[in-house]
């Protein structure tokens, strides 16, 4: 009873917002807060911005109406998956922003959503692998020492630092930061104040409130054990999971605006991850696009998370915040589109691979960086500049957000924690930073997945992967080498052909790897497998 008097509570507070911001818009008055007009702005912004990052599942570079990828001179290039995908707010927030066409997450989820989390690559925290709820899931020849249980209370986490700075911090959506039986896979104990949805799990047992989102109810009383919980509200109603969650995202922004807090929204989509439950909004949008049926759904999965992306926005517009948050948009690994074999140029075509391939189709995602609404005088924009409507071609990844953001909310971070990630406002501001280092070292010694048991470092526009145990996925060999910016869909291994630049990449992917205190798979008899130049 109490928590719906406070969603009773909440609701009304933001109704009288509403109501007395179109109160003063009509007065040409200024209502303390930003109206939706083009009014001037209040005079003293707070004293730290409001940070958004929106999170979604298993959504690559290609799930997009919006071109990310470029040509030689760095011009946005569209390829027939652009066509087949509808992200309206995505091309709105690109336009205001500045997007990344060589944005890299690790090749699954947890690894990636822990370097967001610790400002570590994956080989540093060593949670290598996705993490299954109840089964340490290493693989057959996975290494022991790998960090199964993710995070842990007591962990530094970015939403621990920005909280202790006085940020109401809120979790929505998906966690998966830890195994059930652990404290951390519940994000209350890792620095948030606020958790909706987040558990163990790492998808959705289903998209339906009518199936109370895999919740005991109907004939079978039994939960699933993939259930999202904390939505009860919404069990037994037509709300589809991507909107039940966005409807929360707005409540606890309402109430951080409502008490006069800056907020860290962390807005974790499970969308866009499988079972690919068609979105009964969208269904006709794809009807005849010749596409199969569960490629149908999942094109449904992304048009309803672009839309919940602008209702959002809308939202932020509406309390009058807009100019004062930073919004990051960005996928957790490559596209697991249903299109297509894991190696081959399909699901991110032009680009091959997907998610939990080594190829760039498993690692590549889109990236885009916008303040909520333009005003150059504010200070906040003023201190990071974001350039609208910009490409930005320069190499970064998953782990340089959390220095990026702590700077924006000008949190320190304590000289004992190891950061891997890098500032991106340089790249933000659309110029290139060379001091930026043009690297990223992904680290999967797992299996089974798509690509099994590999490591792979980029350096500029060089990529070289090291397979430990070889087999069909590398042709039977250790090495692959390619130069991406000659050969960008990696159609031509290098590695036979060019010897002395494969010999000086594996020198760097050893030294990387070594640098990260990196874990390694081991052979049959349980020594470990290090790689060889």
């Amino acid at each position: 009873m109490q928590s719906e008097w406070k969603w009773v509570r909440s609701s009304f507070v933001t109704l009288l917002i509403l109501a007395s911001l179109s109160f003063a818009s009509a007065r040409g008055e200024e209502a303390g807060l930003n109206s939706l007009s083009d009014s001037p702005s209040r005079p003293h912004p707070p004293a730290r911005p409001n940070i958004v990052v929106m999170l979604v599942d298993d959504m690559g570079v290609m799930d997009t109406s919006v071109p990310f990828l470029t040509d030689q001179a760095g011009k946005a290039q569209r390829y027939p998956l652009n066509d087949f995908y509808r992200t309206p707010s995505m091309q709105a927030l690109a336009d205001r922003g500045v997007r990344f066409s060589q944005f890299n997450a690790m090749s699954v989820c947890s690894p990636t959503r822990i370097a967001i989390m610790t400002g570590q690559n994956a080989a540093r925290h060593r949670t290598t692998n996705w993490i299954n709820p109840d089964t340490d899931n290493r693989g057959p020849q996975g290494p022991r020492d790998w960090n199964w249980l993710g995070l842990s209370p007591g962990d530094l986490t970015l939403p621990g630092l920005l909280r202790s700075q006085g940020y109401r911090t809120i979790h929505v959506g998906k966690g998966h930061f830890s195994p059930r039986q652990f404290a951390g896979a519940n994000p209350a104990n890792l620095g948030f104040d606020v958790n909706v949805g987040g558990a163990s799990i790492g998808a959705p047992a289903s998209y339906y409130g009518q199936k109370n989102y895999g919740n005991a109810g109907g004939p079978v009383k039994k939960t699933d054990p993939a259930a999202v919980p904390g939505l009860e509200r919404y069990h037994g109603t037509d709300t589809f999971l991507t909107d039940a969650l966005t409807e929360e995202a707005k409540r606890h922004v309402s109430e951080a605006v409502t008490d006069h807090q800056p907020f860290f929204l962390y807005f974790a989509q499970y969308a866009v991850h499988a079972p690919f439950n068609s979105d009964p909004r969208f269904a006709d949008h794809y009807r005849d696009s010749g596409k199969p049926a569960n490629a149908q759904a999942f094109a449904t999965l992304i048009e309803g998370m672009d839309k919940s992306l602008g209702d959002l926005m809308t939202h932020l517009d509406a309390l009058g915040v807009a100019e004062n948050t930073l919004v990051i948009f960005l996928g957790d690994n490559g596209s697991d589109a249903p299109l297509g074999h894991e190696h081959d140029v399909a699901c991110a075509a032009p680009l091959r691979g997907r998610k939990g391939s080594h190829y760039e189709g498993g690692v590549r995602v889109p990236m885009i960086a916008a303040w909520g609404k333009a005003n150059p005088a504010n200070e906040h924009q003023q201190r990071l500049k974001i350039s609208a409507g910009t490409i930005q071609t320069q190499l970064a990844a998953v782990q340089d957000l959390f220095p990026t953001i702590l700077n924006v909310a000008q949190v320190a971070v304590p000289e004992s924690h190891t950061i891997d990630g890098q500032d991106l406002s340089t790249l933000l501001s659309g110029a290139s930073d060379p001091d930026h280092r043009s690297e990223f070292l992904i680290h999967y010694p797992h299996a089974p997945h798509r690509s099994d048991y590999w490591s792979s470092f980029r350096d500029e526009e060089w990529k070289v992967v090291y397979h430990y145990i070889p087999g069909k996925a590398s042709a039977g060999s250790h090495y692959q080498l390619f130069h991406l910016s000659d050969d960008p869909f990696e159609e031509h291994d290098l590695a036979s052909k060019d010897p002395a630049t494969l010999s000086r990449m594996m020198k760097r992917l050893i030294a990387s790897l070594e640098s990260h205190n990196a874990t390694y798979p081991v052979d049959a008899n349980g020594y470990e497998l290090r790689p060889q130049e």
